[in-house]
């Protein structure tokens, strides 16, 4: 089994990120996809020669879970922005945000305060059946909630914004509510 990288060109030209911001982080995605690939390799050859018991196979099974969300995150970072239309009150998520949060407003209002938290990692909008929950994520591998749907994924690790913003994180964050694509993020509701 083999992980491709995707193709995430189509971003380049959005507003608020520049060209060299984003194929730097295509990048470094590109990376965790190639490095989830080594793990995997390196997992399946040591379980073959029956090395499963040494230190390298402990190390390199704990570090996959950091390579492979690390992949996927990305994945779903990229694939729920380049939207151009503001979230719809009238939408399936729109109405759910509405309905966890008291209104749309106050779910961004939280989402927002959640990626601009001091630290590295992501802000992402997990679903639990009926419930909606902004969560911090501290690393790719840390703090998910088990079970839970993806819903909108917000980078918060430098790299999704040094490069245009400094440390101006707010200035980041509003680009990335300009560019959110809305119908991508509706789609993985269930």
């Amino acid at each position: 089994m083999a992980y491709s990288a995707k193709n995430y060109q189509k971003l380049i030209g959005i507003e608020g990120f520049s060209e060299t911001l984003l194929k730097n982080h295509f990048t470094l995605y590109e990376g965790y996809v190639t490095n989830t690939n080594k793990a995997v390799e390196a997992l399946d050859k040591m379980l073959k020669e029956d090395k499963t018991g040494t230190p390298e196979y402990s190390e390199i099974k704990r570090r996959f879970g950091w390579e492979f969300n690390g992949m996927r995150l990305h994945e779903m970072y990229f694939e729920n922005m380049g939207g151009k239309t503001p979230a719809g009150k009238d939408g399936k998520l729109g109405k759910a945000l509405a309905a966890r949060f008291g209104s749309l407003e106050s779910w961004e209002k939280d989402f927002k305060a959640t990626g601009a938290m001091r630290g590295i990692g992501w802000t992402v909008l997990y679903q639990d059946g009926g419930g909606l929950f902004n969560m911090w994520i501290n690393e790719h591998d840390v703090a998910h909630l088990a079970g839970c749907t993806p819903i909108l994924v917000m980078d918060c690790f430098e790299h999704a914004y040094m490069t245009d913003y400094g440390i101006k994180r707010a200035d980041y964050i509003k680009a990335f509510f300009g560019n959110i694509d809305w119908a991508a993020a509706e789609a993985r509701m269930k």
